[in-house]
């Protein structure tokens, strides 16, 4: 099982270059991915307050590392034009040498829509033009595409990704109607900790459902699971976090050995990755899950 980890989003207001020495950090001490969020606004109670713009945030990082995976956690294909998303993620893609992981979603902060003037009505529907027109750039380099909310004539992604066929596709979203516009061409999904009890049996039970839908289109076995995993560590007060629809679970919490022996219940259960959600995400954290990361491999 690969482990990544979420770096800052809104926990505090990061500077640009103590996010990129973080991203070093974690490649130095063997993560095998690092993960940004892809928001732009959120009210919390220290006030308005979003992260660095994520596309921009990730060419830097790709540019300041040389392993390590990286990607949104995930990218809302709400908030560019399609053609421009695919251009966006070849170029980062080509930046990193072929390690990006291109997560999507529909969206879901309403603040963060209507401060910056994008649309929410109809989100999956919009999501599932923005999504073909996306995979088929990546996939083809050139589309057609006439449809209720985007229409393109000739449409051409040059300079391609360094990868035949682009990045992988992860789709952030166990939706039921997501899914079924997605498994047939993503190579892997993802369920944020809130949604499945931040718990290996909460997990599996997920998966249940999910490796069901992948069965039914024939892709048994070409599908990876991950998992986003809140993890507190013994110095962590509380994570501030944008107000996502949970039905909560404990963080894991232990020594370096007692979170590796909870994590590894996440591989038993059938997660190709986990990206560590942590309390707190600080270097200091990145260094102590290390001694993790090393007992997992």
């Amino acid at each position: 099982m690969r482990i990544g980890v979420q770096l800052p989003e809104v926990e505090y207001e990061i500077a640009f270059g103590d996010l990129v020495a973080m991203a070093r950090l974690a490649e130095q001490v063997g993560f095998d991915s690092i993960w940004l969020g892809d928001h732009l606004l959120y009210d919390l109670p220290v006030g308005s307050r979003g992260p660095w713009e994520v596309w921009t945030a990730l060419a830097a990082l790709a540019a300041s590392t040389e392993r390590i995976a990286l990607g949104p956690l995930v990218a809302s294909t709400s908030f560019h034009a399609p053609p421009m998303l695919a251009k966006l993620a070849s170029t980062v893609d080509a930046i990193s040498n072929g390690r990006l992981v291109f997560g999507v979603g529909a969206g879901w902060n309403l603040r963060e829509y209507t401060a910056f003037g994008f649309p929410y009505d109809h989100r999956v529907s919009r999501f599932e033009e923005a999504f073909t027109i996306i995979r088929t750039l990546l996939a083809e380099g050139t589309v057609d595409f006439h449809g209720t909310y985007y229409d393109l004539d000739d449409s051409v992604l040059h300079p391609r990704s360094p990868r035949p066929g682009g990045p992988p596709l992860l789709v952030g979203s166990i939706g039921e109607r997501m899914q079924a516009i997605t498994l047939p061409y993503v190579s892997a999904w993802n369920v944020w900790w809130s949604d499945y009890a931040n718990s290996a049996a909460g997990f599996a039970a997920v998966k249940a459902t999910v490796d069901e839908r992948i069965a039914a289109i024939g892709r048994t076995g070409e599908i990876e699971a991950t998992a986003a995993v809140y993890v507190k560590l013994p110095d962590g007060t509380g994570r501030q976090m944008g107000d996502y629809p949970q039905d909560g679970g404990a963080p894991l919490e232990g020594s370096a050995s007692e979170i590796a022996e909870q994590l590894q219940a996440f591989a038993d259960a059938g997660a190709a990755e986990v990206q560590l959600v942590v309390d707190p995400i600080v270097p200091a954290s990145i260094e102590w899950l290390g001694d993790v990361v090393s007992l997992l491999r």
